[in-house]
Order: structure tokens, then C-alpha cells, then sequence
């Protein structure tokens, strides 16, 4: 491996994205060798460049960061995954470690934070924002299954049950149940609060 870290920088938003990159290309050991806008970019950009670090906010078209991350983690496993994220949303921390994340980390922290982190997870080290792991820790576990996630992130549209149904090729009973169990796992009121109380703890 050269002695310049290459980075890649996948960030939907260009003005963010840009700063980060010229902030980042500030450190001597780091280049920011690839930028995409898209999070089902970030595969094709990452072996293309031959990367070190995949910078991956959570929030993109294509596919989420951590969808994202997985699909490096399992294509591309010497590259080393630091998610960033606005929201600091238990959840999101989570599924971030799930998809093999090496680094969770707010957007907002200052530049050398970021660069310490990029060189750290390099080393072998796993970085996560203490703030984020305390709230994650607090929070506990997601009681959402697979499906009800699939379900409720429909859902969330206004779909009816008829609709979700044929979407999802599954019977409308099926959908009731498990929109049911969905709602009483999150003592909200309705499918809507539901999706709502999920998408703001990052189960979604």
C-alpha cells in the first residue's frame, strides 16, 4: 500500500461533499481519489480507484450508505467503511456495525476528527462517535423483523393494504398482521405513527 491513504467520498449533497473533499485533500497522507453523489455508485467507484477508505454519508439515492457498506464489506473486504450521518440515530449506528462499518461518525465533526478517523480504521482500530454509541446502548435493540420493516417502510407512502399487498405479493391478512404487530411492538396508534417512531430511531 502507497503511503497516500486514497479515499473515496460518497455524499449526495455536492456543496457538503466538495468541502469535506477539500478539507480532507488539507492532510498530507490522504487523497481524495473518487467522489460519487449516489450510494449505488459507491462499488463500481470503490474498485475502479482501487480505494483504502470509503467515506459513505447514509442518506443517498441509489441505496443507503449502509446498504452501501454491506455490499463493499462483502465485495471488497480490505476496504476499510466510515459511515457519516447527520442524524444521530441509534438505529443507523446499529445497522451501520451490522454491514461491517469500521467507523461511525457525525458529519459535523471537525476535519481533523475525520482525517484521525480515516487514519485509525487503516490501523486496524473501529472509531465511533461516543455520543451516538451512548444513545445506541440506551435505545437497545430494533423489535422489528425483517419483513415488519419492509412492511411499515411501504407503508409509510399511505399505501393501502390492498396496495402493499399486491407489492409485496403477500395476502392482505399477512400485511394486517404483521402492520399489527408492527404498531403494538412500537405502541403507536396507527401504521403511520409506527413508521414514523421507526424511520426517527433509524429501524427503518
Amino acid at each position: 500500500m502507497s503511503s497516500t491513504i486514497k479515499v473515496l467520498l460518497a455524499e449526495d449533497q455536492s456543496m457538503v461533499r466538495e468541502a469535506l473533499a477539500a478539507l480532507l485533500g488539507l492532510e498530507d497522507d490522504i487523497e481524495v481519489v473518487a467522489q460519487v453523489a449516489r450510494g449505488d455508485e459507491v462499488l463500481d467507484a470503490a474498485r475502479e480507484h482501487g480505494v483504502d477508505v470509503a467515506l459513505l454519508d447514509i442518506e443517498m439515492p441509489g441505496c443507503t450508505g449502509i446498504e452501501a457498506a454491506a455490499q463493499v464489506r462483502r465485495e471488497l473486504p480490505g476496504v476499510k467503511l466510515v459511515v457519516l450521518t447527520t442524524f444521530g440515530r441509534p438505529g443507523y449506528l446499529r445497522g451501520a456495525m451490522e454491514a461491517g462499518a469500521d467507523a461511525f461518525l457525525v458529519k459535523d465533526a471537525p476535519a481533523a476528527q475525520l482525517a484521525e478517523a480515516v487514519r485509525k480504521v487503516l490501523a486496524g482500530e473501529r472509531v465511533i462517535d461516543p455520543t451516538l454509541a451512548a444513545a445506541a446502548l440506551a435505545e437497545g435493540a430494533n423489535p422489528l423483523t425483517d419483513r415488519e420493516r419492509e412492511i411499515l417502510r411501504a407503508a409509510a407512502d399511505g399505501s393501502t393494504n390492498a396496495e402493499l399487498a399486491k407489492a409485496l405479493h403477500l395476502s392482505q391478512g399477512t400485511v394486517r398482521n404483521y402492520l399489527s404487530t408492527a404498531i403494538q411492538k412500537l405502541t403507536a396508534r396507527n401504521r403511520t405513527e409506527a413508521a414514523h417512531i421507526a424511520q426517527k430511531k433509524g429501524w427503518l
